[in-house]
């Protein structure tokens, strides 16, 4: 019961601090989704990154790490650092200008506008949302599994079906209304102040259980010792990996380029020089926060020892588990506690600005672009969003209920998608010859290429599907990029007004 009180007093200070961002709200729309543009640097980065690091970050790469080995942190982590940063300053500043210049709230206003087209925001609504809603999933999958290991044995009388733990249809229903709530009173700058507690609360915990961990196992040293003895080929690279496949997962960083949630993180930002810090301290972050979660999942191939000569951590346990399973049995139960409340604020961090940003989508692109004016205030906008996210809540649980999938290998399929996007919004911000009809062309074509290889991996139960001997995201990205360019150059320029609107000074290409 230690654990769980510790993690249920956590989760109460998190709807604290949704009550108390509430008193500072505005009222206003653009208050609610944006924070009126008030976000400073440190704040900035901590929300951004807090929102990067999800589920998939902390579980998957532990898990991932423990059936893969140290590869698993050349794959994303070490690419993602670089990548992310380059794209936060070469995508996010303009981004972000371009919508404080035109007052735009989401993405899909800026495409709209960009391409002169009403139909890409009704195209790219549904493809978002369904991106998003597997992000949240694992999420949740990644919040059960924590739990679910760290209350084992908590009430027996309870919940004897799952040797006393609570299940994931209670915890998973648990995450999402705590978030859920300090969404909805706090809006984003809730989620802002949210993300920087707990981007605070998970690094320092996850660095203190790298610590503990190392520490019972004999120190780093001992504990490498003792899988290169035991399952050596954890610790090497050769023959695990192509050429090929290794360099296709530099392409799943992209999708930070076309997350809806960092879309709208960026665009609270008070002034251009806001983004300084988080383009230098996100890669560094993401070291310290990969490096221990991937070496802990490598260390349990040696702890869960066939013959039970290792530590006494169980051989046969479920996906997603092995960090929980290292915490729970390698420290005492209030640090557990602890420890497992600063895995939950991994995960709820990135929770909370997805959901504010599919409402976001769905209050400003949806409803309140098609009704009339005089029919949408601010209050009605906002109670919109508040609606549309408990639907998507609701949803996403319910899929959390299904067969669990292994955190990362969901990660990597929803990421995908968004990075096969990626040439949209490079085209929408550098090229000015790129047009309506390349632009739904290079979404039509994501869409159908993601479906169909998601549907012949066996909707992620093959967690080592390779299309052409890559990852599947590149056979996507190219064929996304090619569509958009061909029909882009085989179809009408935008306008003059348009080009002089987002290029001011680009030369005219149209004849209107």
């Amino acid at each position: 019961m230690t654990q769980l009180i510790v993690m249920a007093t956590y989760m109460a200070l998190l709807l604290g601090l949704g009550l108390v961002s509430n008193r500072l709200f505005r009222g206003t729309a653009k208050d609610y989704f944006l924070a009126s543009h008030s976000i400073g640097p440190v704040m900035l980065l901590m929300s951004v990154f807090g929102t990067t690091m999800t589920a998939f970050a902390l579980v998957g790469s532990s898990s991932e790490a423990y059936a893969k080995g140290i590869g698993v942190y050349g794959l994303m982590a070490s690419s993602s650092g670089l990548i992310h940063a380059a794209v936060f300053f070469f995508i996010g500043i303009r981004l972000w200008a371009i919508g404080k210049r035109f007052g735009y709230l989401t993405q899909i206003q800026y495409f709209r506008a960009r391409f002169e087209s009403d139909a890409i925001g009704l195209l790219l609504f549904p493809i978002l949302v369904g991106l998003v809603i597997p992000y949240l999933l694992a999420g949740l999958l990644g919040a059960g599994s924590v739990i679910g290991v760290l209350t084992r044995g908590a009430m027996p009388d309870v919940f004897p079906e799952t040797a006393g733990a609570l299940p994931p249809s209670i915890t998973g229903l648990v995450i999402s209304v705590v978030v859920l709530l300090y969404v909805f009173f706090g809006g984003l700058r809730g989620a802002a102040w949210a993300n920087t507690a707990q981007t605070i609360v998970f690094m320092i915990t996850g660095l203190f259980t790298f610590y503990l961990i190392s520490s019972t196992l004999g120190g780093p040293a001992a504990a490498t010792k003792a899988v290169l003895e035991a399952h050596p080929e954890k610790l090497m690279r050769e023959g695990e990996f192509t050429q090929l496949h290794f360099l296709s997962y530099g392409f799943i960083p992209l999708s930070v380029g076309m997350f809806p949630h960092l879309f709208q993180h960026w665009l609270t930002a008070k002034s251009a020089n806001t983004f300084k810090l988080t383009v230098v301290a996100h890669p560094l972050f993401i070291m310290i926060v990969w490096v221990p979660c991937v070496l802990i999942g490598i260390w349990a191939t040696a702890a869960m020892m066939p013959d039970g000569s290792g530590l006494v951590v169980p051989l046969k346990h479920a996906p997603n588990t092995e960090l929980a399973l290292m915490v729970s049995r390698l420290t005492t139960p209030l640090i557990a506690g602890v420890l497992g409340a600063g895995i939950l604020a991994a995960i709820m961090s990135s929770l909370d600005s997805q959901f504010l940003s599919i409402s976001s989508i769905f209050a400003n692109d949806i409803v309140g672009h098609y009704m009339r004016k005089d029919a949408v205030d601010d209050k009605t906008l906002i109670n919109l969003g508040r609606g549309f996210v408990i639907f998507v809540v609701a949803i996403t649980y319910l899929f959390s209920l299904a067969e669990p999938r292994r955190v990362f290998t969901l990660g990597v399929w929803c990421f995908s998608g968004f990075s096969s996007l990626f040439p949209l919004v490079v085209a929408a911000v550098y090229w000015k010859r790129a047009t309506k009809a390349g632009a739904i062309a290079s979404i039509v074509v994501t869409a159908v290429a993601w479906l169909a290889l998601f549907r012949e991996s066996g909707y992620g139960a093959d967690r080592d599907f390779l299309f052409l001997g890559a990852m599947p995201v590149m056979t996507i990205f190219f064929c996304s990029a090619a569509a958009l360019v061909l029909v882009s150059l085989a179809t009408k320029p935008p306008s003059n007004a348009t080009i002089q609107k987002f290029f001011p000074d680009a030369t005219a290409v149209a004849g209107d």
